[in-house]
């Protein structure tokens, strides 16, 4: 797709540019008194959290920010194949997909051997991420992204919406109520920031809150939460320009960095035309901030220009600009509970997303690790406030999230350092040691992280069965389960495995038959199913209400080695009657395609066969053998609550 031909406007890209105009000012609606989840910014990690809670009607949910309306302007750019992946499970990726530049290549320019004053391409290679999903790493405009969640949101059965226009004045956690499930110890006190002459105060009491609200958090504030590591001292310029130039790769991701004057990082966008630089800029002083350098658009494309010498820019429009600083901090703890929680206390307010982990936009981390931060908390809040899950899921959010956002600040400091030439403002100063190639090795080594798709949870009691880890060596434990395609019985549909893990709060056990006909009574596959769908101690059974469908809770799924296989001859739990009508589901049963076998594709072993279980983060959260009856129920057992059975 194409567009910002004549110019950048915001919004959304199926709208031609000639009519696009950006989304009125929404109006302001008074809070809610009592909610049970309060959300504070409509940031990535704030909007994913109100997407998933959206789904639940017996849930009431309310998400503010501090601006006027939903975000115009991009901030982040890039959106990696895990958060594309993330958004097939609210069923937003299409079009993502669709108008999103994918990166295919990078370039590497240093300077000329021979004219130093100039750039030369030391070579060009392929993404290194491709082939680690179904999709591709994307650029699209930060505002998209959040459109299609607000979509979701409003289209939802709870037609959730943000309330605009609020500045938290103030957060109170009563530590008298905290451990009480039915309380709201939770006291926020809003004013509303809109232009009206008279500011109206209001109070919102909850028993939940997740501060989404940036690196300059109220909410981490309210919570007396310190954020660790190093302060700025390198300052950058990032800008989204529409330019006319002879630069040969400013529609492929380039790392420049020339002899004198510093480095540029330039990011095409999407639409075919505007493109975003990373300039280098100065250093910045004990105590001094970007802001302090009081530089303009123009300061920041003159830098530009002296750098990709001898190549010109002639910058026709500046879609959006921006000074940041290279800093790294995280956050002590991501909840309210004391720093390694002794006395194993329940949380009830949390950090995410900038709130707890701030650091250079350079590797494209902050959305794609926001997102994912909310996208872990929200299923467990809602399964532990709809009485589904113990309330001590609710202490996992910080142990899995901390150590990921730990090892995103130790990989943007290294890249800061690679991607600028000197470590300091000083033109005396020694040259940078690294160049493009060390640049090229480190992305290449921390390819899986920046797709988003190894990042892998500590063993716990929802990330265990190391032990039977070789049955599916291709489905890592603590992973994200990673798609591939099978054939569905009953129609002969392709399906991408994967994009049945829905953000719905489910659970997913995928059953990977053995050698052995499944159609056979005797077989592994075929008694393993009897047991989930008869036996007492189910976990199916066990934590499923008599009134809610079969698979409202634990959805089960099977895939066969057996091509010839016909979808009658399946117990009826594989194809279950659901809904008022008892209609039957089809779409459960599936078969190895031949020449894309995923038994081959993830190392499933043929005659063993195995159960991997999926939490519904899409992260794999056990894997067992298809005998393993009890096991699976102790599982469950864990963190589970057994609901009311006749």
């Amino acid at each position: 797709m194409q567009f910002h031909l004549n110019g950048f406007k915001p919004g959304n890209y199926q709208i031609p540019d000639s009519i696009r105009e950006p989304a009125a000012t929404p109006p302001i609606i008074d809070l809610p008194k009592d909610v049970d989840v309060l959300i504070v910014g409509c940031g990535p990690a704030g909007l994913a959290m109100a997407r998933q809670l959206s789904e639940f009607t017996d849930i009431t949910t309310c998400i503010v920010d501090l601006e006027d309306g939903p975000l115009e302007f991009g901030r982040a750019d890039g959106i990696s194949c895990r958060t594309i992946e993330i958004m097939e499970g609210f069923n937003s990726s299409e079009m993502i997909v669709k108008e999103a530049y994918k990166l295919n290549q990078n370039t590497f320019w240093e300077p000329d051997n021979i004219k130093p004053e100039n750039i030369k391409r030391t070579h060009k290679i392929a993404d290194a991420r491709i082939g680690l999903s179904e999709f591709a790493h994307g650029i699209v405009n930060q505002a998209r992204l959040h459109e299609l969640l607000l979509e979701g949101m409003k289209n939802s059965v709870t037609h959730l919406v943000p309330h605009y226009s609020r500045r938290l004045l103030e957060l109170d956690i009563d530590p008298n109520l905290t451990q009480d499930l039915n309380a709201h110890p939770i006291t926020a006190t809003f004013e509303q920031s809109d232009d009206s002459k008279s500011a109206k105060v209001e109070t919102v009491r909850a028993r939940y809150v997740v501060g989404c609200d940036g690196a300059r958090s109220s909410v981490r504030k309210g919570m007396s939460i310190a954020l660790e590591g190093d302060s700025a001292n390198k300052a950058w310029g990032v800008m989204d320009l529409l330019l006319v130039t002879d630069f040969p790769d400013i529609r492929v991701k380039s790392f420049i960095q020339s002899k004198e004057n510093g480095a540029v990082m330039t990011i095409p966008r999407e639409g075919g035309y505007l493109v975003r630089f990373y300039v280098e800029l100065d250093l910045l002083g004990k105590d001094q901030r970007a802001s302090d350098l009081n530089l303009k658009a123009e300061d920041v494309i003159a830098k530009a220009q002296l750098i990709m010498h001898p190549y010109k820019l002639d910058v026709k429009e500046v879609a959006w600009w921006s000074i940041y600083e290279v800093g790294q901090r995280v956050a002590e703890r991501f909840d309210d509970t004391p720093i390694g929680n002794p006395d194993g206390l329940i949380p009830r307010a949390f950090v995410a997303g900038d709130a707890c982990h701030t650091h250079s936009p350079k590797g494209g981390w902050g959305l794609n690790t926001s997102l994912p931060d909310t996208f872990n908390l929200g299923w467990k809040v809602a399964s532990v406030l709809q009485g589904k899950c113990k309330p001590k899921l609710l202490q996992t959010y910080s142990s899995e999230r901390r150590k990921v956002a730990l090892q995103l600040i130790e990989a943007d400091r290294q890249l800061s350092k690679l991607v600028a030439t000197r470590p300091t403002s000083d033109k005396d100063a020694p040259e940078a040691k690294t160049n493009t190639v060390d640049i090229q090795k480190f992305m290449a080594r921390q390819n899986g992280f920046v797709a988003g798709t190894s990042i892998e949870y500590n063993p716990s009691y929802i990330c265990t069965g190391a032990e039977n880890q070789h049955l599916a060596s291709g489905f890592k434990i603590g992973q994200r389960f990673h798609s591939a395609e099978a054939i569905r019985v009953a129609d002969g549909g392709r399906q991408h495995l994967g994009h049945l893990n829905k953000a719905d709060g489910r659970w997913r056990v995928f059953i990977f038959g053995n050698k052995q006909n499944p159609e056979e009574s005797s077989s592994e596959s075929y008694k393993l199913v009897q047991f989930l769908a008869n036996s007492e101690s189910s976990p199916v059974r066990k934590y499923t209400p008599d009134v809610a469908d079969i698979d409202s809770v634990i959805d089960i799924y099977t895939v066969f080695q057996q091509k010839d296989l016909s979808i009658e001859n399946m117990p009826d739990f594989l194809w279950p009657a659901k809904g008022k009508f008892g209609l039957r589901d089809y779409e459960k049963v599936f078969h190895a395609e031949e020449g894309n076998d995923i038994f081959d594709q993830r190392s499933i072993d043929r005659s063993s066969g195995c159960m991997v279980v999926v939490r519904p983060d899409q992260h794999i959260a056990n894997i067992l053998p298809l005998n393993a009856y009890q096991k699976l129920t102790a599982f469950f057992d864990e963190f589970m609550i057994a609901q009311n059975q006749s």
